[in-house]
């Protein structure tokens, strides 16, 4: 998932839309929140994305108010708020640095997995710990081939 599915795709998503975001290109954002609508593989997972989604961008917009997610909302108006869009749009919005912004994302993705082995398998809080640490290095090799990676792969 974090090196060849769906976190790659939505690390590029993310990384895409900081990007477009970034450079007040509001055509290449709905494109991109188009694009990612399209993606989401099942029902299922877009409903779990839009409404993750949306949820993040009222919330940013309530606390941390930035003119890219205004941008995102008044650009698109298809399904909102598909979340690797929303994030990269945020981090833009308040000036955060591509890299960091995707290591943090790819981070958190990962942790929620770990966390589900952690109740599921049962894994244990500290192997839970010691299989994030492991994957440090696959995360940052995926940031660095997303953050270089256009939507065509």
């Amino acid at each position: 998932m974090l090196c060849h599915g769906t976190l790659f795709g939505d690390a590029v998503i993310f990384a895409q839309a900081r990007r477009a975001a970034s450079g007040s290109d509001d055509a290449a954002l709905a494109e991109i929140a188009e694009l990612a609508a399209a993606l989401a593989g099942s029902k299922e997972r877009f409903l779990e994305t839009t409404a993750q989604g949306h949820a993040f961008i009222e919330i940013t917009k309530a606390a941390w108010p930035a003119a890219a997610l205004a941008r995102l909302t008044a650009c698109w108006d298809g399904p909102l708020g598909r979340y690797p869009v929303a994030a990269g749009t945020a981090c833009s919005g308040h000036g955060i640095a591509a890299a960091p912004a995707l290591l943090a994302f790819l981070h958190g993705a990962a942790s929620n997995l770990v966390s589900a082995g952690v109740r599921l398998i049962p894994l244990g809080q500290i192997d839970g710990q010691r299989v994030l640490a492991a994957l440090e290095a696959p995360i940052m090799q995926t940031a660095e081939r997303a953050l270089a990676a256009g939507l065509d792969g």
